[in-house]
């Protein structure tokens, strides 16, 4: 059984309500088989994924009124998976994914709590070479690179699952990555722009990070 606390709410995108089923802090933990362990997932960053970030408070307002029709959708690093949620509200062509073993359960769990149809999830490291993912129109995340490494590793999963148009959103909150990660994406063929969100009143506290686009 569980040791997990969990933590439910409701977020509100205009007239569209978003329930959740979320760890209740970031002091939670489970890992009694040693799954995220030989993952490489310390204790300490296991909780990552299971609560709602800033970056995709912001990511997720933004897609909101974005224009979804006909594109194959796919989220980087889903985590608690908020923008697939909305989208597939919406009726989006969404795919998930996401390294840690546990985001699958809790997507399941909360397309159940939206009444929604099943989202297309797949548990994948950037470096995996074997998935089977495909391309896509739109590629979507936040909050991603906490490492130098992740520039590398981030910008070429995403240029092979790019379709040759393609766009890509990324919401950072600033931890200093973004600028390489733009110049990493010009090699691969698309053009950058950065932009602080409109507004993030949803937000406890201000917004330091950016939103980026990536166009081909």
């Amino acid at each position: 059984m569980t040791t997990l606390r969990l933590c439910y709410q409701t977020l509100e995108f205009g007239k569209t309500d978003i329930h959740l089923c979320t760890l209740r802090d970031k002091q939670q933990f489970d890992d009694p088989n040693g799954i995220a362990e030989e993952l490489g997932i310390s204790s300490a960053s296991w909780p990552i994924f299971g609560v709602i970030w800033p970056s995709s408070m912001v990511l997720a307002h933004f897609m909101d009124g974005y224009e979804t029709e006909n594109k194959r959708i796919l989220e980087v690093g889903c985590g608690i998976a908020l923008s697939s949620l909305l989208l597939n509200k919406k009726c989006a062509d969404i795919t998930a994914t996401d390294y840690h073993p546990e985001a699958e359960n809790f997507l399941k769990r909360n397309t159940l709590l939206n009444e929604g149809s099943p989202i297309a999830f797949e548990r994948v490291g950037w470096a995996d070479k074997n998935d089977q993912l495909g391309l896509f129109d739109l590629i979507i995340g936040s909050d991603l690179l906490y490492e130098d490494e992740h520039i590398e590793l981030l910008s070429t999963f995403i240029q092979e699952h790019s379709k040759p148009v393609c766009e890509v959103i990324l919401v950072d909150p600033g931890r200093g990555r973004k600028n390489k990660l733009s110049l990493r994406m010009i090699d691969f063929g698309y053009t950058c722009t950065q932009h602080k969100p409109d507004y993030t009143d949803y937000l406890d506290q201000k917004f330091k990070g950016h939103i980026l686009k990536f166009e081909r």
